[in-house]
């Protein structure tokens, strides 16, 4: 399954607010558009984001009637600008763009069709790339689950959250489909938007792969009952010490894992290291995602306060290993991420 893809100086990619009732696909060639649909979490899922910021920068070169270099790259820098304030938490969001300016900055003094056709061919590098290392962490990934597990994974880390097969749904998929393991899998529901209940177990499905669909406060209940036998998730940014920011709840399941003594792995790209900072901006949405179901039915009254964080950060002590396409960092993480990267 490809969620977003380039087509002819226009992006089309599946809205997956609309799933698991109806697959709607949506094509547009305006920032505006695409911006909205990160924001609206149309397109969602961290290698995503950064996919379709590669992809609008892409569109907005091809589709340029600039007469120089100086105003196409203003043109592009705009649209940068704009997919930044959409989202601040997804680190593969300012990866890409910086990469893709980064190319700008290197076709000064060429052409504007070569300018263009090369903005064109990076995106979509990034996007094949992408795939790649999807599979290659579902490889080393697969190596960590036995035959029999049944595998807990939080919210949605699969094609629809990447350019494609997935990061902790890539382990999964590839433990189950290539390694032939005979393992099940424990989805939770994932409030307030319901990624896990509406995406992953959809996913699951359409692959053929055993899943049970759980309520986020059932997650202590089934590893006390011996449900669970490994976890895996998927990250939005992660430190070199190795703290993890991922869907809100992940750090709860994590705290839980530790306790029952349930290894806790999380499956994601390099490019979704980040290898500057000291912190991790945790974006807040707005209240009406926790007092209704998906904007459609109240459950709480008007007048309540709402605490409402998209992601909370795991402690790199609750974390057993971090699976990336070049391979498995173990703690400590601040000399095995840095390996890993090739920062050493």
């Amino acid at each position: 399954m490809v969620p977003i893809e380039f087509r002819k100086g226009k992006i089309r990619f599946i809205d997956v607010t609309k799933l698991p009732e109806e697959l709607v696909y949506v094509e547009t060639d305006n920032v505006e558009r695409l911006a909205n649909a990160i924001e609206k979490m149309e397109i969602r899922g961290a290698p995503a984001i950064g996919v379709a910021a590669a992809l609008c920068l892409a569109m907005v070169a091809y589709n340029s009637e600039a007469k120089s270099y100086n105003e196409l790259a203003e043109e592009v820098r705009k649209a940068a600008e704009r997919l930044r304030r959409t989202r601040p938490t997804a680190y593969n969001l300012f990866w890409s763009i910086n990469r893709m300016l980064e190319k700008l900055g290197k076709l000064k003094d060429k052409p504007l069709d070569y300018v263009k056709s090369e903005m064109v061919k990076e995106a979509l590098n990034i996007q094949l790339e992408d795939i790649r290392n999807n599979i290659a962490i579902g490889k080393y990934g697969a190596n960590l689950i036995e035959d029999g597990d049944t595998v807990l994974t939080h919210c949605n880390a699969g094609s629809l959250a990447t350019a494609g097969f997935g990061t902790a749904l890539g382990v999964i998929r590839y433990a189950y489909h290539v390694q032939k393991k005979k393992i099940k899998i424990i989805a939770t529901e994932t409030r307030p938007l319901l990624q896990g209940a509406r995406l992953t177990a959809w996913e699951l499905i359409q692959e053929g792969i055993p899943v049970t669909l759980i309520t986020d406060n059932m997650v202590g209940y089934v590893m006390s009952k011996g449900l669970v036998s490994k976890i895996v998730v998927g990250a939005d940014r992660i430190l070199l010490d190795g703290r993890t920011a991922n869907k809100i709840g992940t750090y709860s399941i994590a705290v839980l894992a530790k306790h029952h003594n349930i290894p806790f792995y999380v499956a994601a790209p390099t490019s979704t290291i980040d290898p500057e900072s000291k912190d991790i901006p945790i974006e807040h949405r707005k209240p009406y995602e926790v007092k209704t179901v998906l904007g459609k039915i109240s459950i709480a009254p008007k007048e309540v306060n709402v605490l409402n964080p998209a992601f909370d950060i795991t402690p790199p002590e609750f974390i057993t290993a971090i699976i990336t396409e070049k391979g498995i960092a173990y703690p400590p993480y601040n000399e095995s991420l840095r390996k890993i990267l090739g920062l050493n």
